[in-house]
């Protein structure tokens, strides 16, 4: 891999985890699906102007919908279940547990669109469940609260959600302009969560601190843009297989943003299921890049 890959490849990284920090400031003092209608909403016209100055081409009417879709569950339900979440647990762990969204993508791939896996990859599904499950199990026998358990669900739900965006979504991978496929889903998103907002969370929030709103611009400007351009960027530099392995960093790193800037606490079992589950991760993606 060259300098500039390695660069950009970090660069990426280090955003993506840091859109959980980012998030955990928001929820302290919004709602969360406020928050995330709001955040959309805003970055819908940005998104718009880069669309249009780039001069990117309509795709197909049924990658329209595919489009849609993975705004509906890939995006907006996605980070609906994730910002819940973490209203609830510690960042550093939805990271983890969103991370898996890999293991349900494979696991889909195998069981709904007939597609063979390596003997290899369905041991480091096997281990990266087990990491899950031991996760659920011992938070469980320290003493889950019930916020906690509805907040391990939601990050769960937000893995699952991914996951069938990004398997609706994946016929029309090679056809659907990059910047188009962010702003149709992102305009979906907005749509999604500001109607959620409205029956589930009442009135929008009417002022906020300067932390929400600099975490707010970040969330919108830098995650919601700098990365998906970041991302775009390492595919055509660095191998699918490097980049995959390079973003099994951003839940640890995650985690160590949440202690350094949430002082949030991680438990001792809680790096031993994540050590798990990122290790059956790891071997998939491996396994993948060699068959």
């Amino acid at each position: 891999m060259q300098g500039s890959g390695l660069l950009i490849a970090g660069a990426f990284v280090a955003i993506w985890a840091s859109a959980f920090t980012v998030a955990g400031v928001v929820v302290k003092e919004w709602p969360p699906l406020w928050a995330l209608g709001i955040r959309f909403g805003l970055t819908v016209p940005m998104l718009l102007a880069i669309l249009l100055i780039m001069r990117s081409r309509l795709p197909r009417p049924g990658d329209i919908g595919r489009v849609a879709v993975l705004g509906l569950c890939g995006m907006g339900g996605y980070l609906a279940f994730a910002w819940l979440a973490m209203a609830r647990i510690p960042t550093g762990l939805v990271a983890l547990i969103c991370a898996t969204t890999p293991l349900m993508v494979a696991a889909g791939e195998s069981l709904f669109l007939r597609r063979p896996l390596p003997g290899l990859a369905w041991v480091g599904l096997a281990i990266g469940w087990s990491g899950v499950a031991l996760l659920g199990f011992l938070r469980a026998v320290d003493g889950l609260a019930m916020a906690e358990a509805i907040g391990f669900v939601f990050a769960l739900g937000a893995a699952i959600s991914q996951a069938v965006g990004l398997l609706v979504y994946a016929p029309a991978k090679g056809r659907v302009d990059i910047w188009f496929a962010s702003f149709g889903q992102t305009t979906v998103s907005a749509l999604l969560c500001l109607a959620l907002a409205l029956v589930l969370e009442g009135a929008p929030p009417t002022s906020a601190s300067w932390p929400t709103w600099a975490a707010m611009g970040w969330s919108m400007v830098v995650v919601g843009i700098g990365a998906y351009a970041l991302n775009f960027a390492m595919m055509r530099r660095v191998p699918a297989s490097t980049a995959a392995a390079l973003q099994l960093l951003a839940p640890p790193l995650a985690a160590v943003f949440g202690w350094a800037l949430l002082s949030e606490r991680l438990y001792f079992s809680d790096i031993i299921g994540g050590v798990l589950t990122l290790g059956g991760l790891a071997l998939l993606v491996h396994a993948r890049s060699r068959g």
